[in-house]
């Protein structure tokens, strides 16, 4: 496997691979990889260390340990950031927004490298404002790159076959983690700790074994899927890396209820905030004092959950603002309310964009 530096910058080196056969260039998908950082790219002091390790590598240290993917396809890569998943903010959600939108036309697939605490709010994000039919997989790992038995380069090297391959068109954003694909509209991490870390409770959409790529269904995106135009002038982005971002979607707060939860977190967030998610007990749970305060705010409020499950559309309020978030975590509700509100969306509007997920 040949590696072709065609960028000096360091920061935002790029480089291809390319199979010695060069009769093969024109019969191999094209790959883009957008390194974003995470665990995935982390090391430890030593091979036991499994937590406290550092963001140490960069796609390319991680390509040059994989095995020859050169039969499979070619390789264009983009260092948009490399940081911990925790400290992933709109901004640099917004390059890896530009990074795809400016390059849909150029790839056959994707392959996104991130950690996994706030993976899943990104493929989210993607999902709902890219118009897209090629493969957009996400990856990471929950062992750094330099512990025994980790799950990085598995991960990644899984990633190359899902997104290279022509089944995996048209099935949305996927992330593929501990041989499984799970829908990155509603995957959820389940588990701080362990490998298999990510829940299927919409269902895997497929597997590997033994290095073969197998679909249990076929090619579709979820049932009552939103789609959002964001309509920004992608040029400004360039000029936000320089520290001059301005956020471009609306304040949401999340909340999350207890026991004694009342109006006072309430009213202490509404007016800095267009919007409000709480992470309700049970189903969509509320002590009544805090649901007759709500239904007179003149922000939207969605109802989520703290575990998995979904809300109910008759266990919240009766009321124009008050809407269900359905099957979605606090976290993906907070996006869709965030997009809702960005596209001015009357409550109408936004009701019907979370019937979707059966929620409204």
């Amino acid at each position: 496997m040949e590696v072709h530096t065609i960028c000096s910058d360091e920061e935002n080196v790029k480089f291809i691979v390319e199979p010695e056969n060069k009769k093969l260039l024109n019969t191999l998908p094209k790959i883009k990889v957008i390194g974003c950082g995470g665990t995935i790219a982390s090391v430890g002091t030593n091979s036991s260390e499994t937590a406290g390790y550092k963001i140490g590598l960069t796609i390319n240290d991680l390509l040059e340990k994989l095995p020859d993917l050169s039969k499979v396809c070619q390789i264009d890569y983009e260092q948009v950031c490399n940081i911990d998943s925790k400290e992933m903010n709109e901004e640099n959600l917004m390059k890896v927004y530009k990074c795809i939108s400016v390059n849909l036309q150029k790839y056959d697939g994707f392959v996104i490298t991130h950690g996994t605490d706030t993976i899943a709010e990104s493929s989210f994000f993607l999902e709902l404002t890219l118009d897209f039919t090629c493969p957009i997989v996400l990856t990471g790992s929950m062992k750094p790159a330099s512990a025994l038995s980790s799950d990085s380069l598995m991960n990644l090297y899984s990633s190359f076959l899902v997104a290279a391959n022509e089944s995996s068109r048209n099935r949305g954003t996927l992330i593929v983690m501990n041989d499984q694909i799970t829908s990155g509209f509603y995957a959820n991490k389940s588990n701080a700790n362990s490998i298999d870390s990510f829940n299927g409770r919409q269902g895997y959409l497929g597997n590997f074994v033994n290095n073969e790529l197998h679909y249990y269904y076929p090619n579709n995106k979820p049932l009552g899927l939103p789609s959002f135009k964001l309509n920004i002038n992608l040029d400004d982005i360039d000029m936000f890396s320089k520290g001059d971002y301005k956020q471009i979607l609306p304040k949401v707060v999340i909340l999350y209820a207890h026991q004694g939860f009342n109006t006072d977190i309430v009213d202490l967030v509404y007016p800095h905030y267009d919007g409000i998610v709480v992470a309700t007990m049970g189903a969509g749970s509320l002590p009544d004092e805090v649901n007759e305060y709500i239904t007179k705010l003149n922000i939207p409020v969605v109802y989520s959950k703290h575990m998995d499950g979904m809300v109910p559309r008759v266990n919240i309020p009766k009321a124009d603002n008050c809407f269900s978030a359905g099957y979605l975590t606090p976290e993906k509700a907070r996006i869709l309310l965030q997009l809702g509100i960005f596209s001015k969306y009357n409550y109408s509007e936004m009701r019907k964009s979370f019937r979707g997920v059966y929620g409204g």
